[in-house]
């Protein structure tokens, strides 16, 4: 007999809604709906419970949670005054070693904990406790790599689901996480809750009209856009989403429903539930690589274009400075921001202005381009988000001129090089508004056929120095 997902969660891991929700209304909807879960969880027929929790946080490689029955008592480290959270689970041990099994089938570091007293995470506790408040049913539980990327985490995934498959069980998969992950570093009382800001609060809501449609794959398609735009600048919050598409199938296919949705310390915190159909899988709605085996990070720019493979791009030799002040001639560079090309500085500080050199979107270490490259390997053009791109050129601009003293409000005029007006000057004019539409610089917009590197804008900025 094949096993099979039965049922898929997305829950909060604040411990609100378990210990004290009675002192906001807000936590006390989670509750409640942590309750309809736990009822959906009984309808399902489930066998098995599989928690993944980005709470649970490893470095090397991907652990799975051995122990048969782990019992201690947790007290979270950033809420400890509303109390201690006994727990004693029952966990499946031949799954768990299945599950190290399966995702090293497919290429990824793994191996099984079996200590007593290992800890286990607020999240998978929180979940786990009211979830399956009696251990009716033995459960899972996934490490979250701290460092791994989008196409590692589905591979989990998928290697949870060979597992799953292997089990001959019915099994009901629960990622724990919040949507927006910024909280309010003060203390808030319980009356004062609301989503940390605005940006937040409509991606939350985008994402969740999304689960609620069914359309898990396409939030996990739409996870780097959505990164961009709330300007979070960790993957966290969408590795829970990558895991669950993995697990799940990559589809579109499901019943969604969101059962809540509300604050938390100023994170956005929901419960939200994905049965899948037995019709028609839907299509994707984006276009992304479908990986099946790990085979490790890899450099975008360089798997795209090298100086032997192309000598119209242009390669630099020269270290990167990378000394955050000014030279004595005035030039600037910091290792904040993608590394020049070529043979050029960040800035030049000339009087009260700074003079910056053209900047694209490549990511600083990683030279990644959000949104995706403009062109593969051998030249052939390739599908690309342009306000991802233009995004990040601007961050990269506002790193820039931070680190140097001066910031985006004293920019006083704008040159910006798009590759293709046509197609792309909508969306780079709508972000760029965003960014600049109260500042109101001059700007120039000019179209050129290629830049340096396969990306699909650059823009070099004047601005004034506060020192």
């Amino acid at each position: 007999m094949t096993g099979e997902v039965v049922l898929g969660l997305f829950v909060p891991a604040h411990p609100h809604p378990l210990l004290c929700p009675e002192k906001s209304p807000g936590w006390a909807r989670l509750r409640e709906a942590y309750e309809q879960a736990r009822m959906i969880i009984e309808e399902s027929e489930a066998e098995l419970i599989l928690v993944y929790s980005t709470l649970w946080t490893s470095i090397i490689g991907h652990q799975f949670q051995g122990l048969k029955e782990p019992e201690w008592v947790h007290v979270d480290h950033d809420f400890h005054y509303l109390g201690s959270m006994p727990y004693k689970f029952h966990i499946d041990t031949d799954f768990a070693e299945e599950l190290s099994n399966s995702a090293k089938s497919r290429g990824l570091e793994s191996r099984v904990v079996s200590y007593h007293g290992f800890p286990i995470d607020t999240g998978t506790v929180v979940a786990l406790s009211l979830l399956n408040p009696d251990n009716n049913l033995p459960a899972g539980i996934c490490s979250s790599n701290m460092y791994s990327n989008r196409a590692e985490t589905i591979v989990l995934g998928k290697s949870a689901n060979d597992a799953i498959k292997k089990s001959g069980k019915k099994v009901a998969v629960v990622v724990v996480s919040s949507l927006s992950n910024r909280m309010f570093t003060d203390k808030i009382k319980p009356h004062e809750e609301k989503i940390h800001s605005q940006k937040d609060d409509e991606w939350n809501r985008k994402i969740l009209e999304f689960l609620d449609e069914g359309r898990l794959e396409d939030v996990s398609q739409l996870s780097r856009e959505i990164h961009q735009q709330i300007r979070v600048q960790k993957v966290v919050a969408f590795k829970p989403m990558w895991w669950l598409a993995g697990v799940m199938g990559q589809h579109n296919n499901f019943a969604g429903k969101v059962h809540a949705y509300e604050s938390v310390h100023g994170a956005g915190c929901a419960v939200a539930s994905l049965i899948p159909k037995i019709d028609e899988v839907g299509d994707k709605e984006y276009d992304e690589d479908d990986v099946e085996t790990y085979h490790g990070d890899r450099n975008v720019l360089d798997t795209i274009i090298s100086e032997e493979e192309n000598n119209d791009f242009e390669s630099s030799n020269e270290p990167l400075d990378e000394k955050e002040e000014f030279s004595e001639s005035g030039t600037f560079s910091t290792s904040r921001a993608p590394k020049p090309v070529g043979a050029y500085p960040h800035a030049r500080k000339v009087g009260d202005l700074l003079y910056l050199s053209g900047v694209g979107p490549r990511q600083p270490k990683s030279n990644a381009i959000p949104g995706g490259p403009v062109k593969d390997a051998t030249g052939k053009n390739l599908d690309y988000n342009m306000k991802a791109q233009t995004i990040a050129c601007i961050e990269n601009i506002k790193t820039i001129l931070e680190d140097s003293g001066s910031s985006l409000e004293d920019v006083v005029d704008v040159t910006s090089f798009l590759i293709n007006m046509d197609r792309d000057f909508a969306d780079y004019n709508s972000i760029y508004a965003d960014y600049f539409g109260e500042i109101r610089p001059t700007r120039t917009t000019l179209e050129i056929n290629a830049l340096p590197t396969p990306i699909a804008v650059e823009m070099k900025v004047i601005a004034k120095i506060k020192y």
